[in-house]
């Protein structure tokens, strides 16, 4: 009689690839809606069509909003930027985030677990859910029973910020905060930015202080460059027309 099989380890599967770059197994993360954008190069699609011409060698990139990573990574791997600083409110995405940039050998991108804010305060609460990815400062968002902890998140002056980063270019998908946060921007260094913008939850008039503050900061709407909801602001158009 034969004796007994040992049970094998379960294989950890491969990681997934999406505009050439790998993404880690993470079944908390990567959702199947997630994995199945990524497989046809479709997450994120038009910012990062957006974000691709609008990058250019030496940039300092700042981030607002930077999810599980994508972003950064797609910026940091595919164009010779100087730095990109990330800031993400959700602690529980910070440590895939670091795995993604290490599983594509980026190592010029500098993770802020932290909210920008017209002004910065004392530590505000972050509601995370079991959905991982609906986590957010709203605590009404979802039902009571979904949320799986509640995390103190630093808030910092979002002026103070971009005068110690002095970014070239700015990439902003913060889930409708845009309308608060950008109207509190003083700082005339841009020179560039890709917005995505969320006018189901900002409405008009907050569209309409988003570009507002584009332009007050000496930067105008790039319609060659935007599609949708996925905006692109410039300094100066040199190199093509409109």
């Amino acid at each position: 009689m034969d004796a007994p099989q040992a049970d094998t380890p379960e294989t950890a599967r491969d990681p997934i690839r999406s505009r050439g770059l790998r993404f880690p197994d993470d079944p908390t993360i990567l959702t199947p809606r997630i994995c199945r954008l990524l497989d046809k190069n479709a997450y994120e699609e038009l910012e990062s069509d957006a974000v691709l011409k609008v990058a250019r060698a030496g940039d300092t990139v700042l981030e607002l909003g930077a999810g599980i990573g994508y972003m950064s990574t797609l910026i940091a791997s595919k164009r010779p930027v100087t730095a990109v600083h990330s800031f993400e409110a959700n602690p529980h995405l910070i440590g895939y985030i670091h795995k993604l940039h290490a599983e594509n050998g980026v190592s010029n991108v500098i993770v802020h677990n932290a909210i920008l804010a017209p002004k910065a305060s004392e530590p505000v609460d972050f509601y995370v859910r079991k959905n991982l990815l609906a986590s957010s400062l709203d605590r009404t968002a979802t039902e009571e029973s979904d949320i799986a902890s509640i995390e103190q998140v630093a808030v910092r002056d979002i002026n103070a910020t971009f005068a110690g980063i002095r970014p070239s270019m700015l990439v902003c998908d913060i889930e409708g905060a845009e309308a608060d946060i950008l109207p509190a921007l003083d700082y005339d260094g841009l020179r560039a930015a890709v917005i995505e913008l969320h006018p189901q939850w900002i409405g008009p008039d907050g569209v309409r202080a988003v570009f507002e503050a584009m332009h007050a900061a000496g930067l105008s709407y790039f319609p060659r460059w935007s599609h949708g909801k996925v905006v692109v602001f410039r300094r100066s158009w040199p190199d093509v027309t409109p």
